[in-house]
């Protein structure tokens, strides 16, 4: 079943369709979706109007607008048939290509040449150790002179991929390395293939009518520690996670919601690293508040945990000093009424892939006690989630 998957999503790019894969977080199950528009939604979602689909939207974002990839096509791992979504069962151009395309899913062989219509050229500069240090150092600088309380800031990291990559199989290297991540692959017209192993949930709300969200901040080396229970977190560290989880329970106090459960913060692993992480759940179902998904997404993002905290000061700080356009890089991704469920996760520990080569994005949380080197180290272990995948694939 996975290399009925693979020849979808190669047939789905040879022509030129939108198309998400993705697992869950310990889970098994992969879906496949394919858009069969001919042009990609572009708007203000509403989570609980669209139909079943997967949302993509940028960190920086024009009146909260994001990518909706109508499921059109959607096969599940655990399933020996594709579905067809509910406006695709009408005539129409849709259906048409809907049709054809499950045709030609058929007799398809993959191979490379899909990788051209979808590949950007490739300007990404690396970003150089100094001028990371140096922008740390200022947003240090900043903190102090009382202009917000803490920033992230970002990087990229630019890399040959190995002769012997292929979409798929890095996909599913990354379902096996990181079974308690958001495994994702994206690629969208005119705006490129996106590679992710996300440890974050921005919102989820399940069938029962649970919402959830998680404050996920701090981050050292996980080396050979087996006892969780017996990382040793600094004060920078402690204060940055609170700073996460103080903003969130600001938002709760915005629309007035008192009637939540918080469970941490606990140390976590994910991939190679340590992190704190506190949970927080609310009752949906309880509380007669079926809408709350969609509006606690229109007030998390861009979180803490990706931009800063106050979010107006420290985001105008990003836009001036960090230098480039972190495009889907701490933006969110996931999927949307699929089989009743919604989850959606910040797009960390993600690569964006060209034809030969690609973008790795990771960033670090500032406070007033940040170190820029470590800062720096810190950037240098996130890529390594996606780039031990890489060499490990090199190897072979």
């Amino acid at each position: 079943m996975a290399d009925f998957q693979e020849i979808a999503l190669h047939k789905a790019l040879t022509e030129g369709q939108a198309v998400a894969l993705w697992r869950l977080p310990n889970a098994q199950n992969q879906h496949l979706i394919i858009d069969c528009s001919e042009s990609l939604f572009w708007n203000k979602p509403d989570l609980e109007s669209l139909p079943a689909g997967f949302l993509v939207s940028p960190f920086e974002s024009p009146d909260g607008k994001a990518y909706f990839l109508h499921a059109d096509i959607h096969h599940s791992s655990e399933n020996t048939n594709f579905q067809l979504g509910h406006r695709t069962q009408k005539a129409g151009y849709t259906l048409t290509k809907a049709n054809d395309l499950l045709d030609q899913i058929q007799n398809y062989s993959p191979s490379k040449t899909f990788f051209s219509s979808f590949f950007k050229k490739n300007n990404t500069q690396d970003t150089e150790k100094q001028h990371y240090t140096d922008l740390v150092q200022k947003g240090i600088e900043a903190i102090e002179k009382g202009e917000f309380l803490k920033v992230v800031l970002s990087r990229r990291k630019r890399i040959n991929l190995p002769q012997n990559f292929r979409l798929f199989t890095i996909f599913q290297n990354l379902c096996q390395a990181y079974p308690h991540a958001f495994i994702s692959l994206t690629a969208i017209p005119n705006v490129g293939i996106w590679i992710g192993a996300s440890p974050e949930t921005l919102v989820s709300l399940d069938r029962k009518g649970i919402f959830r969200t998680v404050a996920l901040a701090g981050t050292q080396p996980k080396g050979d520690l087996t006892n969780l229970r017996e990382a040793r977190w600094s004060q920078k560290e402690i204060e940055e996670q609170a700073l996460v989880s103080r903003y969130i329970i600001n938002c709760f106090k915005k629309i007035r919601l008192r009637e939540f459960e918080e469970l941490g913060p606990r140390t976590v692993a994910a991939a190679n690293l340590l992190h704190l992480r506190t949970d927080f759940e609310v009752d949906t179902q309880d509380l007669n508040f079926p809408e709350l998904a969609n509006v606690m997404l229109e007030l998390l993002h861009p979180t803490s945990a990706v931009c800063g905290m106050p979010k107006a000061p420290s985001l105008a700080f990003i836009q001036q000093y960090e230098g480039y356009d972190r495009e889907l890089y701490s933006g969110f991704l996931g999927q949307v009424n699929i089989d009743h469920e919604t989850h959606l996760f910040a797009n960390l520990r993600c690569m964006q892939v060209f034809e030969n080569e690609a973008v790795l994005y990771a960033g670090a949380g500032i406070t007033q006690d940040s170190s820029p080197e470590k800062e720096w180290a810190e950037t240098e272990q996130k890529c390594q989630t996606l780039l031990a995948i890489l060499q490990n694939l090199e190897r072979q």
